[in-house]
Formats: structure tokens, C-alpha cells, sequence
């Protein structure tokens, strides 16, 4: 009969230990994506990304490839927009999948906030030379507080602003547009519906050898504008809801077009992104120094504001600074994208 042992002789030696999961030794070393084809990101659904070579983009008949992030991305998003480094099969034939292994740093990114909350950032595209704030004249109506976010982040990212009118056979819009002619920002009216016209040769011309990407609420035309700019896009339009006035939600991601360049008409080719509508678009997020940045005319003043002056209080410099009838309304402008 064995005599059972006092628990006091026990040592570590009795202990059995469970075996680690991996018995590889960790390593420093990385990957080495530096023979990674460059790409282009042209629209993120659900996980998979289409993408294009660098190379193929001023293809006729360009290979599209499907990729997914890879594990070393963390949690690192993947936009329209972005240069994304590839590996694996990148021939973008059928049942192919490459993997996205780098994502080049972004010149500038579209991000918007939900409901003003910073912890909340949501980026919509990266990589833009411009930003054309669609809005409609009627059906739905225009709001300045949209148009001014929309600026504040374009002025804050270095991206040139562009207001496009559509739905002018309702309404001439010249009112609300108004709020804006200091600015020296480029403003379109047009009737979309019609898709040709002098007023779309105007807006593919500024929009030939850029890339440039359409904002707006649903229902304002974005879509309808597309189709009529890029030929076989086949963007999903939809209408306007009686009752609250609102646009109905048609595209559920942002997807990059090519602008055909045309050795006829001596246009150069471009990109035009097209992104679902907004409901809201908060900007908490933007560092208000880098949107007066933007207004260069009245740095001088502004030196001679008080500490942390938010340049809508009554100490502030400018109110008592001499200012022409342009600059006066570019300072309204201005404090009103500040409170935006």
C-alpha cells in the first residue's frame, strides 16, 4: 500500500504544465512586400476590394482584382482611394483573391463624424483633388449647414471645394448660393435630368485629369449625374419621399468611375467617385486652426485676437479691423463654417 504523500512535499517538479500553443520562436523579422504590385482601391463591399494595377489605369480594358485585407493591417481601414500594396494572385481573373498588404499614407482622406461624436470617425474616400458638394435647388431643399461642413473638412484636408446645383428647372437657386459667391469657390447649375448641355461639358472639363469625389444627401441627383458623365456606369437612382422631403438611399458604397479621355475633344481622362448619400455629417473631428488657414487675408488680424479667440465673440480683432464689402462677407462666411 502506497502511503499518501503530505501535501507540504509537493514541489514545482509535480506541476504539469500545459504545452504553449506554438513552440516557433518569435521573431523581428517581416515580410518583404517590397516586389508587392501597386493598386488603386475602386470600391470596398462587405470586405472584398476591387482593385486596379497602377499600371492599368489608363486601360481601355483594365484587369479588375478582387482582394481582402490581410491580418498585418490590424484593424487599419481600407478606402476608396487608397495605393494598396498587393500580393498573390493579382492576374484578376475569375475566383482569383490577392491579398492587400500596405496602404500607402493618404494625402488626404474625406472623414466624417456621427452625430458630432469625434470617437466616431468614419472615412468615406482618401486621395482626392476634389470635392464637388452636390445639392438640389427643390426636392429635396438645399441646407447651408451641410454645404458648410462640407467645406470645413475640404479646407481642412487641402481639398478644392466645387458646388454643383442640380434640379435648376425647379428653382434657380440663386438665393441660397449666394451665401457663398465671396468664396471663390466654382458653382454649376444644372438640369440633369436633360444629360447633355453645356453645363455637364463645363463640369467635365474641371473635372478632366482629376480625382474628385461627389457628396450629397440622397436625392439630390448624384447618381443621375454619374450616368450621365461616365458612359455605362449604371448607377441606381432613385426619388425623393413625399413625406419627409428626403432622398431614398440608392448606392450603398463609394465606387471610383473613370472619365474615358477623349482625343477628340482634347479632354483628359479622370476619376470621379460617386459615395452613398448622407444623412448626417459632423466635423468634430477637424482642427478649426487649419479651416482659417484657408481665409490667408485676415492672418493679420487674427494676430491681434485674444488667447483662444473663437472669432465669433465680441473681443475679436476683426470686428474692429477695416474690411472691404468682399472681405466682410467672407467673414461671415468664415465664423459661419466655424460654427458649423
Amino acid at each position: 500500500m502506497v502511503e499518501p504523500r503530505n501535501f507540504n512535499e509537493f514541489d514545482e517538479d509535480d506541476v504539469r504544465h500545459r504545452p504553449a500553443r506554438s513552440t516557433r520562436p518569435r521573431t523581428k523579422d517581416r515580410p518583404d512586400y517590397s516586389q508587392a504590385g501597386e493598386g488603386f482601391v475602386i470600391a470596398v463591399d462587405r470586405g472584398r476590394v476591387t482593385c486596379l494595377l497602377n499600371s492599368d489605369l489608363d486601360s481601355d480594358l483594365p484587369n479588375e482584382i478582387t482582394a481582402m485585407k490581410s491580418r498585418e493591417l490590424g484593424k487599419k481601414s481600407v478606402v476608396v482611394g487608397d495605393i494598396v500594396g498587393l500580393v498573390g494572385d493579382i492576374s484578376g481573373e475569375e475566383g482569383t483573391l490577392a491579398r492587400i498588404v500596405t496602404v500607402a499614407p493618404r494625402v488626404n482622406a474625406l472623414t466624417r463624424t456621427v452625430d458630432d461624436d469625434a470617437e466616431q470617425e468614419r472615412m468615406i474616400v482618401s486621395n482626392v483633388d476634389q470635392m464637388a458638394i452636390v445639392i438640389a435647388s427643390a426636392n429635396p431643399e438645399p441646407r447651408h449647414g451641410f454645404v458648410d461642413r462640407a467645406l470645413v473638412v475640404a479646407y481642412d484636408q487641402g481639398i478644392t471645394p466645387i458646388i454643383i446645383m442640380t434640379k435648376c428647372d425647379l428653382s434657380d437657386g440663386k438665393e441660397f448660393l449666394s451665401a457663398y459667391k465671396d468664396l471663390d469657390i466654382r458653382i454649376i447649375k444644372t438640369q440633369v435630368k436633360k444629360q447633355k448641355g453645356r453645363e455637364l461639358d463645363e463640369i467635365r472639363e474641371i473635372l478632366a485629369g482629376k480625382r474628385s469625389v461627389l457628396l450629397g444627401h440622397s436625392g439630390v441627383g448624384k447618381s443621375t449625374l454619374v450616368n450621365a458623365l461616365v458612359e455605362d456606369a449604371d448607377r441606381a437612382t432613385g426619388s425623393v419621399n413625399d413625406a419627409t422631403g428626403r432622398g431614398r438611399h440608392t448606392s450603398s458604397s463609394a465606387i471610383a468611375l473613370s472619365l474615358r479621355a477623349s482625343t477628340k475633344t482634347g479632354v483628359k481622362g479622370g476619376w470621379i467617385i460617386d459615395t452613398p448619400g448622407v444623412r448626417s455629417f459632423g466635423v468634430a473631428h477637424v482642427d478649426s486652426k487649419r479651416v482659417i488657414g484657408a481665409f490667408s487675408e485676415f492672418n493679420e488680424a487674427i494676430e491681434h485676437c485674444p488667447k483662444n479667440c473663437s472669432h465669433n465673440e465680441e473681443s475679436c480683432a476683426l470686428n474692429s479691423w477695416d474690411l472691404d464689402a468682399t472681405s466682410k462677407s467672407r467673414l461671415e462666411s468664415l465664423r459661419r463654417l466655424l460654427k458649423a
